[in-house]
């Protein structure tokens, strides 16, 4: 087997990792030369000489690892591409690199959101962005795109704690490749035949994070959080069945999985926003002193317009909009959703 270079878009805290790990993989694997690139200039050229980045610093990238601005040069005869970058700034940073971006060459995103403007999908991002949203899958410039989400908190990748993803693609050997490559002694992969189902799951869960900190941010106890937690997932489901997902997908790793964790972790950045407004924090000034994209924030102005577009019910997701976008108080918040009729419990 050829060894395959990797180009990984992003120097976050996702990108550092994925980074890190791969160029320590076993030569077996056929994994090649992996190159990170920023497009900040000044913190990637620091990157590349420290190795260490402040948004992920148990975390020292190989020496072997090329850190990198160089559009050309970061992705010169890659087989292989890692999407790390924040939803809303994918679109903008591939028409920058599109005419480096190799033919037909692979790119597995490990983004959580939708586009803002176009209720996309990261997955779906990438292809419109490179002009293939239209190709069916025998288009010969159609490119196999996959998803690699699940409950991952960075900094416990960073300490190498037992962790589980979840590899998914509509093209099956692309799910196992990403699979073999990333699999260790203590990151378990499993795949998946539904993208959609990951990359909503992964997407709607930071909505119900930021309710769960402002839960804990107000002090409501552990009954009001795993009773969002339930009805949280039964959105996600509602949404994602009504997107074409697969319903099992969401009681899986991707799922509830990645839902618990995102909720219930201190270093989760969702949680921690919420948690901040909870105790009466401005969004603003939480967002201006977090060195972190707080992805849920955007996500929900998406999931909002899809709720409404596909005629879901989603009372978690309108709350929290109306706490981030309206000025809504957040007691008033969990008041409101206390106070909705009573009804027969269902998911999906």
């Amino acid at each position: 087997m050829n060894p395959t270079p990797i180009t990984i878009l992003g120097d976050g805290q996702m990108g550092v990792f994925c980074a890190s790990l791969l160029a320590g993989q076993p030569e077996s694997l056929g994994i090649g030369a992996v190159s990170l690139w920023g497009h900040e200039a000044k913190p990637i050229l620091a990157l590349s000489q420290t190795r260490v980045s402040a948004r992920l610093d148990m975390v020292r990238v190989p020496e072997s690892v090329r850190v990198t601005p160089d559009d050309a040069g970061a992705l010169r005869g890659a087989g292989l591409i890692l999407a790390a970058i924040p939803t809303q700034y994918i679109r903008s940073v591939l028409h920058r690199l599109e005419r480096h971006i190799p033919s037909g060459v692979p790119i597995v995103s490990v983004s959580k959101g939708f586009e803002n403007q176009t209720l996309l999908r990261p997955t779906q991002v990438i292809r419109s962005a490179l002009g293939e949203i239209g190709h069916g899958p025998d288009h010969p410039n159609r490119r196999p795109v996959g998803v690699l989400s699940g409950p991952t908190i960075a900094p416990e990748l960073g300490r190498c704690l037992p962790a589980t993803m979840v590899s998914a693609s509509e093209d099956g050997e692309l799910a196992a490749r990403v699979q073999a490559m990333f699999t260790t002694s203590w990151l378990r992969i499993y795949t998946s035949a539904d993208p959609v189902g990951v990359e909503v799951a992964g997407a709607v869960k930071n909505i119900i994070a930021i309710a769960a900190g402002i839960i804990d941010g107000l002090q409501a106890g552990y009954n009001a959080k795993s009773a969002l937690l339930a009805r949280g997932l039964a959105e996600i489901v509602r949404l994602g069945t009504a997107l074409g997902a697969t319903q099992e997908t969401f009681f899986g790793i991707a799922g509830v999985g990645d839902l618990a964790t995102t909720c219930f972790s201190p270093e989760g950045r969702n949680r921690s926003c919420g948690e901040a407004l909870g105790r009466g924090e401005s969004l603003g000034n939480y967002l201006e002193r977090t060195n972190s994209v707080v992805e849920g924030v955007a996500t929900t102005l998406s999931v909002m317009e899809l709720s409404k577009k596909l005629g879901v019910e989603m009372p978690i997701t309108e709350a929290v909009h109306a706490v981030l976008y309206e000025g809504l108080d957040p007691i008033d918040a969990i008041s409101k959703l206390m106070s909705r009729r009573v009804k027969a419990e269902r998911v999906g």
